[in-house]
């Protein structure tokens, strides 16, 4: 693949992440609003651990897809050519 390539993907991905962007307000509701739709009620241990376990996969999931970038596993090296007059 080639480096501009990758590089597109890369901006690309950025921009996805983006647009997909939640304040801590907005992901706790959507958590909550998850938990209760399970059945849990607020209050209870049993939705605390729900919530609990949605974090805990999201920081999985985030941990997962940070390994398998190809962006983390080499160094960047950055060319910048001096030009002498």
């Amino acid at each position: 693949m080639s480096k501009m390539l990758v590089r597109f993907a890369a901006l690309a991905a950025t921009a996805l992440f983006l647009a997909g962007c939640q304040t801590a307000a907005e992901v706790r509701a959507n958590d909550e609003a998850r938990c209760r739709s399970y059945g849990f009620r607020m209050g209870t241990d049993a939705f605390a651990e729900c919530l609990q376990r949605i974090d805990l996969d999201r920081r999985a999931d985030f941990r997962a897809a940070r390994l398998q970038s190809p962006m983390w596993d080499r160094p960047t090296y950055v060319y910048v050519p001096i030009r002498r007059r």
